[in-house]
């Protein structure tokens, strides 16, 4: 006798001898409102350039991401739900409702901070990108998309790069793919990296997404390094993003909210990092 369950593990495993194997996986750890999946120190070191993920749950009793600073590294936030209030060292500062994404290159330094608006519960992913040699150290900027400027492509937004004809505004020099998707129960779907895209991950945030022989419940998962296809199945509603990229040659150089590619990169960032903390600490000096 067959179950659904039975047949929903046969969908996410068309051909055994083709499927894309996982080669870890994670629930992450809690930090009072955000689940901490991805640092640079572990499995940032397998996905690179996705080197830092968070999934978050903030409102008024579960806290913000204070002010904080970073320079090395690309932040990106996508709100699943509810809206997401952001402020940064650049003076940009707004909100984004569900379905918006930022992209904040912090260059050579910036800080910032983001919390639920009016203390309304706001639901996403936060990850940090590693960025090449010619953008490390550069000015910082950033770029923000409303939920109309999000391309989609079947169920899937692109909230970065190019995949399927759909175009996101967001193309940053590395050779990066990000995306948002929603199935329905049983839906599937299978995602086809680009050229070159050996780096694969999902991030679950609701349902439960089969693949590979595995059922992913509020997971983080990596693919082996690869250019096959990515096959994927719901259970219940399921929305998780999807990152691919080509890997990140460099080696990570960490500091304490700072990611470069040489110890040299490193040190010029934190020294601008301390510049403008002096520089804001000023501006609200009567």
């Amino acid at each position: 006798m067959h179950t659904e369950t039975d047949n929903l593990a046969t969908l996410a495993r068309p051909a055994a001898s083709l499927a894309r194997k996982l080669v870890t996986r994670t629930k992450g750890s809690d930090h009072g409102g955000i689940t901490r999946l991805v640092s640079p120190g572990d499995i940032g070191e397998l996905i690179k350039p996705f080197i830092f993920v968070d999934r978050f749950t903030l409102d008024a009793r579960r806290g913000t991401m204070r002010m904080h600073p970073h320079s090395g590294i690309a932040t990106v936030t996508a709100v699943l739900d509810g809206t997401f209030a952001y402020r940064e060292s650049t003076g940009a500062h707004g909100e984004l409702p569900a379905g918006g994404v930022e992209f904040m290159s912090a260059g050579g330094g910036v800080w910032h901070q983001g919390m639920a608006a009016d203390g309304a519960q706001v639901l996403g992913f936060q990850l940090w990108l590693a960025l090449p040699p010619d953008d490390e150290n550069a000015p910082a900027h950033s770029q923000y998309l409303a939920p109309a400027d999000v391309p989609r492509t079947g169920p899937a937004r692109v909230l970065i790069g190019t995949y399927d004809g759909a175009v996101s505004p967001i193309q940053p020099r590395a050779a990066i793919n990000y995306l948002h998707v929603v199935l329905a129960d049983g839906e599937r779907w299978r995602y086809l990296p680009p050229p070159g895209h050996t780096v694969a991950w999902v991030g679950v945030a609701n349902g439960t997404l089969h693949t590979a022989g595995a059922a992913l419940d509020l997971d983080v998962a990596v693919f082996e390094e690869s250019q096959q296809a990515i096959d994927v199945v719901a259970e219940g509603r399921t929305e998780f993003v999807l990152g691919s990229a080509v890997k990140h040659p460099h080696p990570l150089v960490s500091g304490t909210y700072s990611v470069h590619t040489s110890a040299a990169a490193l040190e010029q960032g934190e020294r601008e990092i301390v510049r403008l903390r002096a520089v804001m600490q000023s501006a609200v000096q009567p």
